[in-house]
């Protein structure tokens, strides 16, 4: 899939499953622009001078974040694609759920990929194309204890996506979720243990943990121009978790 010529905005891109998302993209053609709060990592790539691999420091927990943000993408006429993928979770039990942590999970998961989607939405209407991708998880289709907060940030992230495919299809903007299950990132080994990992396989009916290529694969090829008829789904990617 060619991708030559196309600006693609990643939410998250500076590390885990968006890294690997932002990197495909690149390595076919594409000007990536991505989204991170870590100062360091933004810097390192910046520091590379790569007019098409940039990374811009966007705080959505800050309630001003989309000024900054359309501010600083006055400078690219198009977004062809955009991948709302940034998330954080906190796993607590429902009645000691917190405030905070409702507003932080939100602001991050359903209110920036609301924001950042309208604000690049104008720029695909001139260009009559687009793909929109958010990226949910298997606990936005289905849940389990303390994922309250979680769950419903995720499965209202899914409700964007039906809306805006539902109104925007015909102007030639198609967008999609795509909800990874268990996979093997940074992140997964450090919170889990080797056993943990072992024990969670065996109730994936593929018998492993994905690997961060294997999302990476699905989204380039809905947001590629051979995608011209999906449009408003929730594709799972979870080595069966999901049908057990």
């Amino acid at each position: 899939m060619e991708f030559k010529g196309k600006n693609v905005l990643i939410t998250g891109g500076t590390k885990g499953i968006g890294q690997h998302i932002a990197n495909a993209f690149y390595s076919h053609g594409a000007k990536v622009i991505v989204l991170g709060t870590n100062s360091k990592r933004i810097n390192d790539i910046n520091l590379k001078n790569n007019a098409d691999f940039v990374a811009v420091k966007c705080d959505f927990t800050d309630k001003n974040f989309i000024k900054d943000l359309s501010s600083q993408l006055d400078q690219y006429k198009t977004i062809d694609v955009l991948i709302n993928n940034a998330g954080i979770n906190k796993i607590d039990n429902f009645i000691e759920t917190k405030d905070k942590d409702y507003h932080n999970i939100h602001s991050v998961n359903l209110y920036a990929p609301y924001q950042i989607s309208k604000l690049i939405v104008h720029k695909m209407l001139n260009n009559n194309f687009g793909r929109i991708i958010n990226i949910s998880s298997i606990f936005g289709k289905l849940s389990k204890e303390k994922r309250s907060l979680y769950s419903m940030s995720k499965f209202g992230l899914h409700g964007l996506t039906v809306a805006l495919a539902a109104e925007l299809s015909k102007k030639g903007i198609l967008t999609n979720t795509v909800s990874p299950g268990f996979i093997n990132t940074d992140l997964t080994r450090k919170i889990l243990s080797k056993k943990e990992m072992n024990d969670l396989s065996k109730s994936v009916p593929i018998g492993r943990f994905g690997d961060p290529e294997e999302i990476a694969s699905i989204i380039l090829f809905l947001a590629s121009e051979k995608n011209t008829y999906i449009t408003g789904q929730n594709i799972m990617i979870d080595g069966g978790f999901s049908i057990v």
